[in-house]
């Protein structure tokens, strides 16, 4: 088991390596070249800003039973599809039985902004830290 993280605007990158290194875990973090990050004890992965190219190239390297951490439905049902868990920065896991609708309510969105101006996401709070790292530890401990 192993996490790779989507991590060029994931905010919480700091829980995760916190949690890896606990359970002792390899962290894998996926980047595109606009970004500079070292943690100390990640493998950090610069990749080029090309459409997809770091969701494509995190996909190639998931395996059974790694835990994908993304904003993306896209990679997480890619992820699920090759028997990885995946989880949202907020702490929503992704599964079977709630990826197709989370794929169809990202098309329906999409839809909905090309014709109107809506704000972006709520601001993040300390309950989405800990019901992340909550569901973190959930994962990891159900793999082990």
């Amino acid at each position: 088991m192993r996490i790779l993280v989507d991590a060029d605007s994931c905010p919480v990158k700091e829980i995760i390596v916190k949690q890896a290194k606990k359970y002792s875990i390899k962290v894998h973090m996926y980047f595109d070249n606009s970004h500079e990050y070292h943690d100390g004890y990640s493998f950090v992965y610069i990749l080029d800003k090309g459409a997809d190219s770091v969701d494509y190239f995190l996909i190639n390297h998931v395996y059974e039973n790694d835990i994908v951490v993304t904003q993306d439905y896209g990679v997480a049902a890619m992820a699920l599809s090759k028997k990885a868990l995946a989880i949202n920065q907020n702490g929503h896991i992704f599964d079977d039985e709630n990826i197709m609708t989370m794929l169809s309510f990202r098309a329906t969105s999409q839809k909905i902004r090309r014709h109107k101006n809506l704000k972006g996401p709520k601001k993040r709070t300390k309950v989405d830290n800990i019901k992340f790292e909550e569901n973190l530890t959930l994962l990891i401990n159900k793999n082990k």
